[in-house]
């Protein structure tokens, strides 16, 4: 038993899972790059308020907050969205529009831990400022889309569910609701796929009287739409000039997404209204299309939020993949490859005038970028034989007195089992045109 655990809902990295970790930050980085976004980055702890300002009070108890040495109330950060509306809200005027940013970090929630969720994971974030129209919505979930593409994953692998919370408000407005029923009814739909009916029961006792029936069917037949021509169907009867604006924002998007060659991995789905109130607009989240995971990714337009921490307004939309569950994802598809951690090159070294010899070359190869190892301690050239054979390395240099008398190095090529002398001077650029296939 080891003296000490790691803490509850913490995760610790070793060589091998890091480099898988490594892999995934690397093509999401690839793919950010490719769009055209900039990567930034930020604290780690942030004032207890900024989260409060987003969310309100009740946030603290899923947050990792305390008050530090200086009598500040401080969190770990639980997403990036509050700080990255500051960063953008600080610059603002300085800042070409549109502002597209990522970045990939680790946050921290004192939550229940389950399956693809722990006490702290790892984020991509990526935002747009200030464009107001679907553009912003066409270049985000491309690129969400992407982000997962780049792995290998198609759209049998997953989806992306679309949805569009001033759609909602405009239609329960069209059925006679204020904007606070409206607001309750979406709490209901957001909760609705996981427990039922039993969603709409806060309805009741916030009014004091249940949802009217016939308004209930209705907006149980709302959330059964998938497709662009049974919104238009079912928004035909209606004569509201929101409603009609709005759909006309639904023809573009898609149509934006269809010429993108996206239109396999977008389904109309109107149960999508993600809880946090700040959202604006459309909104989207993507699954693991055989539904055993949890979402993937989510996010969407939240127009407000810069204006309400106290900046000027900004237009804004982005989205979160949360590294755990993608994870899974690729290891349930056999996506994820096996990192093997091997030398280019293995010094074989037959003793202390031969180490020195060999450290000037071992270190010009690695200045050069090849990955050289070698023995720490004076061993016997079978077993370094054996160590450099079975280590993956391409190449085998030489070090024994002969070679060292003539002043050559013996390079064995490990594949073929050929070996050949190359005078010491000529060491690096022989190994540079092994390697370049020359």
């Amino acid at each position: 038993m080891s003296t000490f655990q790691t803490l509850p809902g913490f995760r610790e990295f070793y060589p091998d899972a890091l480099a898988r970790r490594n892999h995934i930050f690397r093509l999401w980085r690839q793919t950010a790059h490719v769009f055209g976004f900039s990567e930034y980055d930020a604290p780690v702890l942030e004032p207890l308020a900024l989260y409060k300002a987003k969310s309100g009070d009740e946030i603290e108890a899923q947050l990792f907050s305390f008050t530090d040495k200086g009598g500040r109330e401080v969190a770990l950060r639980p997403e990036m969205t509050p700080t990255v509306c500051r960063l953008v809200g600080d610059k603002a005027a300085a800042l070409k529009r549109p502002i597209k940013w990522f970045s990939i970090g680790e946050f921290y929630r004192y939550e229940r831990m389950q399956k693809g969720r722990g006490r702290c994971f790892f984020q991509f974030n990526a935002d747009i400022f200030g464009e107001p129209g679907i553009e912003a919505e066409t270049e985000l979930i491309a690129l969400l889309a992407q982000c997962l593409c780049a792995f290998g994953l198609t759209a049998e692998d997953f989806f992306i569910r679309l949805s569009d919370r001033n759609l909602w408000f405009y239609y329960l407005e069209a059925l006679g609701l204020d904007e606070p029923r409206a607001r309750a009814i979406l709490t209901a739909v957001d909760k609705y796929e996981k427990i039922g009916d039993d969603a709409f029961k806060p309805y009741g006792e916030q009014f004091g009287a249940p949802l009217d029936p016939s308004i209930k069917e209705k907006v149980l037949a709302f959330l059964q739409i998938k497709t662009l021509a049974a919104l238009e169907g079912a928004l035909a009867g209606l004569d509201n000039e929101n409603l009609a604006a709005r759909l006309a924002d639904w023809r573009a998007l898609l149509g934006n997404l269809e010429a993108m060659g996206l239109g396999d991995y977008v389904s109309v789905d109107l149960g999508v209204v993600r809880g946090l109130a700040y959202y604006t607009g459309f909104v989207f989240e993507a699954f693991d299309r055989k539904g055993e995971l949890r979402a993937l990714a989510g996010g969407g337009r939240y127009n407000n939020l810069v204006g309400k921490l106290g900046y000027a307004d900004m237009p804004a939309v982005g989205f979160a993949i949360g590294d755990m569950t993608f994870a899974l994802l690729l290891e349930q598809r056999g996506l994820m490859p096996a990192f093997v951690q091997a030398p280019d090159i293995c010094a074989v070294i037959g003793g202390p005038r031969e180490r020195l010899a060999a450290f000037g070359d071992i270190h010009a190869l690695r200045a050069a970028g090849f990955r050289v190892e070698y023995p720490m301690k004076d061993t016997a050239f079978g077993k370094q034989f054996k160590a450099a054979a079975e280590s993956g390395a391409k190449l085998a240099l030489i070090y024994g007195g002969d070679e060292l008398a003539k002043g050559v190095v013996k390079i064995r090529d490990l594949t073929t089992r050929t070996e050949q002398e190359v005078p010491r001077a000529e060491v690096l650029a022989h190994v540079k045109n092994f390697f370049s296939g020359e």
